[in-house]
């Protein structure tokens, strides 16, 4: 498989809409009623609408990078998750994430010979 960095830029983008769009979704859900929850998820819907339109417009063959996408999901997750939640990775978190974003970057890159 030929890497370009394009593809990537619509994984990053579909990654990082998923993640704002559920975190959205799950404030609205625990800290919000009424009106308010309402349109907090409308606008997470949006977010989840933006990710999967950026996903299935990437011109890649989603099957060959889906270890990719994995890995930088893991990635953005935590970010994400740190600046909604405050919340920082717990040392298993740490570990288990550096075996997902290894696995993914071997099914992404690993050449079958």
């Amino acid at each position: 498989m030929k890497f370009s960095l394009y593809p990537v830029i619509f994984l990053l983008v579909a990654t990082i809409l998923e993640v704002i769009g559920d975190a959205i979704i799950r404030m609205a859900i625990y800290n919000h009623t009424g009106l308010v929850r309402i349109g907090w998820l409308l606008l997470g819907s949006v977010f989840l609408l933006g990710y999967g339109s950026s996903l299935n417009l990437a011109p890649i063959d989603f099957g060959k990078v889906v270890g990719l996408y994995i890995a930088i999901l893991f990635i953005v997750w935590q970010v994400i998750n740190y600046i909604a939640f405050r919340s920082v990775p717990s040392l298993p978190i740490i570990v288990g994430g550096t075996l997902i974003v290894a696995g993914g970057l071997i099914v992404t890159f690993w050449k079958e010979m």
